[in-house]
């Protein structure tokens, strides 16, 4: 069936090609020659054609908590964390660790023009996600005397854009040489109903990402440029480790020092950096195991009512591990899942696609879910290791994403989490920075990352201080 389904759209495909004009015609047959088919058909079947559910791939009865690694509070759990603190440092000093930022995706839920790494979040400068992140790269290749391998995971939607900003800002530092972009595949939306293929104009099918989870096939997938996957790229430079994060979030700690410690610790393929999570409703899928033993992650929204509300002898929420999208991957597992017969779970998402009606000849805009897209989460990676470890972030420190234009996760809040992390910087350097009573900076501050751990540089800058303005600036 699934043979017939994915054979009868490339033969409707074929004919309808013959009715573009030459240029069109080489787009769109080499658009289509870039989609695994069968796939496509498989998927439609399960999701769209049959009836019955097939997102539950798990028996949500057998959930319990996951245990994590809880941030320390005793002397000799900030021992233990020290100690792991060590083993990571080393592991960057002999240039094991790389990191993946994930960047696919564009500004418009900003109301910003161009690809989401490249919004303005500096509160002073008018920097772009992109510096922050690449800076805080640039500090830890000088401080462990290494240059620390980064891959930035495009869309075709972005990925133009995103090459020419890091080229017009001199790689924010970074030596063009140990930077790398990787595209992120695309997959068809279909319709709802039917499961055809969907076109977004004559000469183009709607194509969407395929999802963080894409992230892993998309490092596997070989560069005509130089005839290496990106996994083999970093791997050739002595990598083992990969740091992955996605663009949204400047708070993260990038390469740990002591989570890559607590992953090589527990000798693990994979490792999940959670928050606790602050309301049962908090939107953030859940870290929990299943029956078998393994981790997992569930959605928020599937994650039952009464399992959200469960709370544990100490009053904390039960189910409270909440995954924060910050991972470390040892590269020899994700080549072995990318080469296997055992692919990432697609999930399908209903949402509006605009359409061009072929009988009609005209662009549909509809005003109800029309279309299932197909997306992969790099979060169901979980289950597929042997051996995992979860680890607790400070929350204030570490998670602050910028996702929406107003209220939570915005560019006011991020804005402000950011400038507290400086205004903690300085305060350990030794500077005066009044606080309200809240505990936040009255100025606006912005840290270069460079600086952050180099509070003799600060003290040379600012000899007399920081002064009582409303804004500082400090770069390097």
């Amino acid at each position: 069936m699934n043979n017939e389904l994915s054979r009868a759209w490339l033969d409707r495909f074929k004919r309808h090609a013959q009715s573009l004009c030459e240029s069109e015609r080489l787009a769109f047959e080499q658009q289509i020659s870039q989609v695994d088919w069968a796939q496509v058909a498989v998927l439609v079947q399960e999701h769209v054609l049959q009836t019955a559910d097939t997102e539950s791939y798990f028996d949500l009865s057998t959930l319990k908590p996951a245990d994590f690694e809880p941030l320390p509070s005793s002397p000799s759990e900030h021992a233990s964390w020290a100690a792991a603190s060590e083993m990571g440092e080393e592991m960057l000093r002999r240039g094991e660790v790389g990191v993946v930022i994930v960047a696919g995706g564009q500004g418009s839920r900003l109301g910003f023009d161009g690809p989401k790494g490249t919004y303005p979040i500096g509160a002073i400068s008018g920097f772009g996600l992109f510096y922050f992140h690449a800076r805080k790269i640039l500090a830890i290749s000088r401080r462990y005397g290494v240059r620390v391998p980064l891959l930035v995971m495009t869309s075709p939607e972005n990925e133009e854009a995103t090459r020419i900003y890091f080229e017009e800002h001199g790689f924010f530092g970074l030596d063009p040489a140990q930077v790398r972009f990787f595209r992120q595949g695309q997959m068809p939306a279909v319709d709802r109903i039917t499961g055809e293929p969907l076109f977004s104009a004559p000469d183009r099918l709607a194509l969407s990402p395929d999802g963080h989870g894409g992230c892993l096939y998309a490092m596997a997938r070989v560069d005509q440029s130089d005839g290496l996957s990106s996994l083999e790229w970093v791997e050739a430079m002595g990598v083992k480790t990969l740091f992955y994060y996605q663009v949204d979030n400047p708070m993260v700690h990038v390469a740990d020092p002591a989570f890559l410690g607590l992953h090589a610790r527990g000798q693990a393929e994979v490792s999940f950096k959670v928050v606790a999570k602050n309301a049962p409703q908090e939107k953030v899928g859940v870290v929990c195991t299943r029956a078998d033993g393994r981790k997992l992650v569930i959605e928020y929204s599937d994650l039952p009512q009464d399992l959200a509300l469960a709370r544990n002898k100490s009053g904390q929420l039960a189910y409270r591990a909440g995954s924060i999208a910050v991972h470390i991957f040892q590269s020899e597992f994700l080549r072995r899942l990318a080469s296997g017969n055992t692919r990432l779970p697609f999930h399908k998402a209903l949402k509006k696609v605009p359409y061009c009606d072929f009988s009609g000849g005209e662009m549909v805009s509809p005003s109800e879910p029309n279309a299932v897209k197909f997306e992969a989460f790099i979060f169901d990676t979980l289950p597929m290791a042997e051996r995992s470890v979860i680890v607790e972030a400070d929350r204030t420190a570490e998670f602050e994403p910028l996702k929406n234009a107003e209220g939570p996760d915005s560019p006011d809040t991020v804005r402000a989490a950011m400038s507290l992390a400086a205004a903690k910087v300085l305060i350990e350097a030794g500077f005066t920075v009044e606080l309200d009573s809240a505990g936040r900076p009255v100025q606006v501050i912005e840290l270069d990352p460079v600086l952050a751990d180099q509070p003799e540089v600060i003290r040379q800058k600012f000899p007399r201080g920081i002064g009582s303005g409303p804004f500082i600036l400090i770069r390097e």
